[in-house]
């Protein structure tokens, strides 16, 4: 067993917590189960309990096999300069995704979606993550603000990932926040509104620096 594949054992096993749950529950679900929840938190579509197989498949699996691949297929080669970094981040989006798939297995089996603002809480979790990871990515095609002007100028993709860092840290927090303190339905639009902020505000602010640095030059 070499060691390139020993560091990749925590991830595998994280990757394979929500497969062991749902082998160990798989007798106990009826064949119909609740696929999708409206935004008070009631079922309002159901499907084949098999469903939930290809719903693991599509969570932590893609996520990890897509992580393995990107830095295979990145023709700058940048991301590999991010070292334990990138091992980091990987670790990080797959735990989250084995967990948001154990969060629904759960339910499922529950039939019962007690807590909606839940999904808000984890979802500022990841923007979190991800904003303290944003300053050490490299310029790439696969992640990060990609624009034509991060992807154009080193120092613009710099700036522009700094900046969104910060704003994905703080907005990742009042989304938590929010998740806490308001009830669902009065959350939904004020959680629609900041992740449109938190993906545009960044593009804008990257074609801004794009245009100061290209005055300068």
């Amino acid at each position: 067993m070499n060691a390139a594949f020993r560091k990749e054992l925590p991830i595998i096993g994280i990757v394979l917590m929500p497969f062991v749950y749902l082998a160990f529950i798989w007798n106990t679900l009826p064949n119909k189960v609740p696929t999708h929840w409206n935004y008070k938190g009631e079922v309002d579509h159901w499907g084949d309990k098999f469903s939930l197989i290809g719903l693991l498949f599509m969570l932590p699996v893609f996520t990890y096999a897509l992580m393995l691949v990107i830095p295979k297929i990145d023709p700058k080669k940048r991301i590999a300069l991010m070292g334990g970094k990138f091992y980091q981040l990987k670790f990080f989006l797959v735990l989250f995704m084995s967990i948001l798939a154990l969060f629904i297995i759960f339910i499922t089996k529950n039939q019962s979606f007690s807590s909606p603002n839940l999904v808000y809480v984890i979802a500022g979790v990841l923007l979190i993550v991800f904003g303290n990871y944003f300053k050490v990515i490299q310029p790439n095609y696969f992640i990060g603000i990609r624009t034509p002007w991060t992807l154009e100028n080193n120092e613009v993709w710099k700036v522009t990932h700094v900046f969104a860092g910060k704003l994905w840290v703080v907005g990742g927090l009042v989304i938590v926040l929010g998740g806490l303190i308001f009830e669902n339905h009065s959350f939904s639009i004020a959680f629609i509104s900041l992740v449109v902020v938190l993906a545009v505000v960044p593009m804008v602010y990257s074609y801004i620096k794009f245009k100061e640095l290209e005055k300068k030059g």
